[in-house]
């Protein structure tokens, strides 16, 4: 039996270093390229080196995790950005709606890293595109415990989709337990954020959800309705930000908290590389004065 979980692994380790088969000494040595959308002109450049890292997980099936990845990677493209999304689950479901996208719609690059090709080398295979700034990663479920350390490391966002059913909390519970306890993410690096998917505000069910999960100290960063508005995005190959914003308007709105918590990581991220460019450039002059 494949390891499914293996491509993930792959695609993180790359995204930890990703000058480490590059070149290009402007990147690698001087971190040029911190938000550069001209970095990939460099040659040998091979990524950004704040790229945000998206990891969508929850072992249990059918929590939405491709619908928020897509959504996502759609989101991002409708910004300009091109970004990679990663495909690690073997139904394969975030591939099935990349390949029903059209050519005059905004480019998303796509990676079935369930898949293994034999004519390419894995390496190959989960190659960083060097104009993504965002990198968002559909995991496949049933994700054992022991493999999340390896999973995790790296990612810069954890975000966990739940929906509203006793068993889905009860499988939700044991997900958090095993990042908390096995792979050491902590609640003071808010990397993780909980998606309560697929609800109705009016019902008992949502409303237990909602008190079990301020019990857990990890924030809720979207609180997203049952809305026949995600079947006919995943039927069409787009996702909610390339409809008719009179369609969707609600929905739209129910992302806002999730983008805004995403968009909060970035700047933090963009400010800590400002804040290293900085002290390099400091060093720099030191040197040169002694």
């Amino acid at each position: 039996m494949p390891n499914h979980t293996d491509g993930v692994v792959d695609l993180i380790d790359h995204l930890k270093n990703p000058f480490h088969d590059s070149d290009c000494m402007a990147c690698a040595g001087l971190l040029a390229c911190v938000r550069s959308h001209t970095c990939h002109a460099v040659p040998g450049c091979v990524g950004f080196w704040d790229m945000q890292r998206i990891l969508v997980l929850n072992p249990k099936g059918g929590s939405g995790k491709t619908t928020v990845a897509t959504n996502l990677a759609s989101y991002f493209a409708s910004l300009g950005d091109r970004p990679l999304l990663s495909d690690n689950d073997p139904q394969g479901s975030s591939t099935r709606w990349l390949k029903k996208r059209k050519p005059e719609q905004a480019f998303i690059h796509g990676v079935a890293a369930f898949e293994r090709n034999t004519r390419m080398t894995r390496a190959w295979q989960m190659r960083l595109p060097p104009d993504a700034a965002h990198v968002v990663v559909d995991t496949p479920a049933a994700v054992p415990g022991q493999d999340m350390p390896e999973m995790t490391r790296g990612a810069d966002a954890i975000i966990i989709p739940v929906l509203p059913s006793d068993i889905d909390i009860h499988a939700f519970s044991k997900c958090v337990a095993d990042l908390l306890l096995i792979a050491k993410v902590r609640r003071d690096e808010n990397r993780i954020g909980v998606v309560a998917n697929r609800v109705k505000r009016n019902t008992i069910i949502y409303q237990s959800l909602m008190r079990f999960l301020d019990t857990l100290r990890i924030p809720v960063i979207a609180t997203l309705r049952d809305s026949q508005n995600y079947v006919r995005a995943a039927e069409q190959g787009v996702g909610l930000h390339e409809m008719k914003t009179s369609m969707v308007e609600q929905d739209l709105e129910d992302w806002a908290p999730l983008l805004g918590w995403l968009r909060a990581k970035e700047e933090a991220m963009a400010q800590r590389s400002a804040d290293s460019l900085e002290g390099n450039a400091h060093q720099s002059d030191v040197h040169l004065i002694t």
